[in-house]
């Protein structure tokens, strides 16, 4: 591991965040960004372009070359060689994500939990897949989850099928630890998550004695999370073994707040970005304070979080590569956090989603939403963009 000198970070220097991108590119993703600005991808969009491929109509082409390209490395492993070294060249990891998602039968979820485990294979050995994922989700019954966090009791059918879900769980969790490749385990919805926390704290206590292998997701933008943090590391210092987490803020916000109006019960939800923004800072502090116990991925899109970790992390003289730290972005977005972060010597790496297109329509809609609604981020990756392309003439 190397030292690195303490230095600002210009999260504004677009020659360093659009490096990887040629200037056809650079003129796609302003153009794009132009849509989803307008909102018409965002409210238009989704029900004209489901209408259109449940129907046949030969648009898979036209997405595949525009949004997909944007925010997804392709439909099968392979296919997303390109943009694992395009990443490279800015020194970016890939996380490999297959993003299929909404399925409920069986021969799915074994399909998915193989997947999965291949994009395990296909980390290891190589330094540019440095961390994989998955959801609970796409390896057993949404519904079913539902029922254990309701605490109601299960048939003996649903029961052995709860069974199944956690061999595939753990068959994801053996495979990551005997390849030494990383797997993060996704938050969802309020209302499964217990049951998707249970599994987790059970793949760390199996796989994170002696090395980091598994981490759990928080997100951060409910009221609970950061002691819920703080009593998982209480957990893991007692049972012996590394805590592994994800912060990020969360990406269920509006669904969460109207199902609690609906049934009546407290919203899970932070009153405001104010108190998510000062618990996800605070969680951060928490981890680099326990730095040699948890390892933890700095999930965000946000510039102040990111600059008060490279901030935490000087004022610790913790170098800037250590194992335990990662920052994480999505695919075709915040590339000025990603690469400048990366140019400074942090770990870094970004979610890139594959699948099929049909499949990952609903993933690729809630980042174009996630645009539009998360304030100034459209406006933000549009003037970053604007002003490379000034700085290239083009």
């Amino acid at each position: 591991m190397d030292a690195f000198p303490k230095q600002k970070i210009d999260f504004n220097n677009t020659e360093v965040a659009f490096g990887h991108k040629s200037n056809a590119e650079l003129k796609q993703a302003y153009w794009l960004f132009k849509m989803i600005g307008s909102n018409f991808l965002t409210k238009v969009g989704p029900p004209v372009a489901n209408f259109m491929l449940n129907i046949g109509l030969p648009i898979q082409g036209a997405i595949k070359a525009t949004i997909f390209k944007q925010f997804c490395g392709g439909e099968t492993i392979a296919e997303c060689e390109h943009t694992i070294e395009q990443l490279h060249q800015g020194k970016v990891g890939t996380i490999l994500d297959y993003s299929v998602e909404g399925e409920d039968e069986e021969h799915v979820f074994d399909f998915t939990c193989e997947e999965i485990i291949r994009t395990i294979e296909r980390a290891d050995g190589d330094p540019r897949i440095p961390i994989t994922v998955f959801k609970v989700t796409g390896i057993g019954r949404f519904a079913l989850l539902e029922k254990l966090d309701a605490k109601q009791e299960l048939t003996p059918t649903e029961a052995a099928e709860f069974e199944r879900v956690k061999q595939r769980c753990e068959k994801i969790c053996s495979t990551a630890f005997e390849r030494g490749v990383p797997v993060m385990i996704d938050a969802e919805e309020t209302w499964i998550q217990d049951t998707i926390d249970l599994l987790s704290i059970e793949m760390m206590m199996k796989f994170n004695k002696e090395q980091l292998i598994v981490f759990n997701t928080y997100q951060i933008y409910r009221h609970d999370k950061l002691t819920g943090l703080e009593a998982d590391y209480l957990i893991a210092k007692e049972a012996g073994f590394i805590l592994g987490a994800k912060l990020v803020r969360g990406a269920y916000m509006e669904k969460e707040r109207k199902r609690a109006e609906e049934k009546g019960y407290l919203s899970p939800i932070q009153p405001d970005k104010a108190a998510t923004d000062r618990d996800y800072n605070d969680a951060l502090r928490f981890c680099v304070n326990h730095i040699d116990s948890i390892g933890f991925v700095c999930g965000t899109h946000n510039e102040e979080s990111s600059c008060l970790l490279t901030e935490l992390i000087d004022e610790k003289g913790i170098v800037h590569n250590h194992p335990h730290v990662y920052f994480a972005q999505l695919l075709g977005m915040s590339d000025n956090l990603s690469f400048n972060l990366s140019k400074a010597g942090y770990n870094v790496a970004k979610y890139v989603p594959y699948g099929p297109i049909k499949a990952v329509m609903p993933y690729l809609f809630r980042r174009a939403q996630e645009n539009t609604s998360v304030a100034g981020q459209t406006g933000r990756e549009l003037s970053l963009i604007s002003r490379e392309k000034a700085r290239r003439g083009i």
